[in-house]
């Protein structure tokens, strides 16, 4: 047998002649039946271990025989019996050892920087990736791939030096904005019946190869750049308050994935109405501005600097729901902590009722000295706001300064 793959009786016949030239590619002897030893070809040795009394592995032809023997086998086992799934395995084997032989294996370096990626070599053998560029399966067990640390950019070491798309985190850090008309399209003729990235020819009937419209950018992709991934497209939320997820190219996905966490949208400017059609807006923005109105308090008080609230919603590990981080922080303001309770406001207008804050539902603030009143008394009341009377009383009763004088 050669480096674990059994041979017939024909085999040892034929390649007699050449056994003093091939003297270290045979182990010393062959222990299996004839008529058992074609349908065993490759599947009964380890064919990483050396055998016994063989100082160089197998040829690459008699690793192929082994090979479509396997794959011959597979076929005429039953469905998912055990031999079936070892016989897999074994075919595995054989083809990662086939692979070492055809292209010997070289040092890839860890990490390689190309276009602005960061392409960080991948240890995992057992997970099941594709690559962006060739849309080929990663086989990690004999294949050497790389992800870019940046975008997440997944592709074979054979196919580093054929990418021509630079990072989009890049484009991220540089032009941190959306499209905001929808489905912008241009048509295909204008873009020269080419794919908008890689420029393959395309058509929509699919010959050479076939024209996928990208929802977020309007432009025509190839199958290769386009693989159908759906996302939603913030210009259709932001004027149609539509969530339905839309056919993307690949990097407009990563694009639109990268950009998610940032607040870069002012939905009051681009599109004010939307406000008066869905209640749900209202009461985020009240909550927003109420979170904002609680800071203050958080800063000059030592215990919620100590408890470092306002770091924990910026690191996350307070949830995420609005409502939750306004109960939070309320419940400090005005049940835990007694200096921010000091903090409050008496109605001035009715002097009635309990203390107020400003992030309170009821209560309506100053613009000009924030004072707090019941909202009720403030719109009912057609006098100036009591503390702003007193504000300017002080002022004109207070004598010039010295520099008013000579001014």
């Amino acid at each position: 047998h050669v480096a674990g793959v059994t041979l017939c009786p024909a085999d040892r016949l034929r390649s007699a002649p050449l056994s003093e030239a091939k003297s270290e590619l045979y182990c010393s002897e062959a222990r299996t039946h004839g008529s058992e030893r074609a349908m065993d070809l490759g599947l009964a040795e380890d064919h990483f271990s050396r055998p016994v009394g063989s100082l160089v592995a197998c040829d690459v032809e008699h690793l192929e025989q082994a090979i479509e023997e396997c794959k011959r086998l597979i076929l005429e086992l039953p469905e998912h019996s055990e031999r079936q799934k070892d016989t897999v395995v074994k075919l595995i084997h054989l083809r990662l050892k086939l692979q070492e032989l055809k292209e010997p294996e070289e040092e890839e370096p860890n990490l390689r920087v190309l276009l602005e990626h960061r392409f960080s070599k991948e240890k995992s053998k057992s997970v099941k990736q594709t690559c962006d560029k060739c849309s080929a399966i990663i086989w990690g067990l004999i294949q050497t791939w790389y992800t870019c640390t940046g975008c997440y950019y997944r592709c074979h070491s054979k196919c580093m030096n054929l990418i021509n798309k630079p990072c989009v985190r890049s484009k991220v850090s540089h032009q941190s904005e959306y499209q905001l008309s929808i489905c912008p399209e241009i048509g295909l003729d204008r873009q020269d019946y080419r794919c908008a990235e890689c420029r393959t020819p395309v058509s929509l009937r699919g010959v050479p190869s076939e024209a996928r419209q990208c929802d977020y950018t309007g432009q025509y992709y190839c199958s290769t750049c386009h693989w159908n991934d759906t996302a939603i497209v913030p210009a259709r939320v932001i004027h149609n308050w539509e969530f339905e997820p839309r056919k993307v190219c690949r990097s407009s996905m990563r694009y639109l994935a990268l950009m998610m966490s940032r607040p870069v949208l002012k939905l009051k400017e681009i599109n004010p109405l939307l406000f008066n059609f869905v209640e749900e807006l209202v009461e985020i923005r009240k909550l927003r501005q109420d979170v904002l109105l609680m800071k203050p308090y958080f800063i000059t008080c030592k215990e919620a600097m100590e408890a470092r609230l306002l770091f924990q919603v910026a690191s996350g590990r307070l949830s995420c729901s609005l409502t939750e981080i306004h109960t939070t922080f309320a419940k400090h303001i005005k049940l835990d902590c007694e200096r921010c309770q000091a903090k409050g406001f008496v109605c001035e207008l009715c002097k009635e009722g309990d203390i107020l804050y400003p992030f309170d539902s009821h209560t309506s603030v100053c613009h000009d000295c924030s004072a707090v009143f019941h909202r009720d008394c403030y719109y009912d009341n057609s006098t100036t706001c009591p503390r702003c009377a007193r504000m300017s009383e002080r002022k004109q009763d207070d004598p010039p300064d010295v520099k008013d004088v000579f001014t």
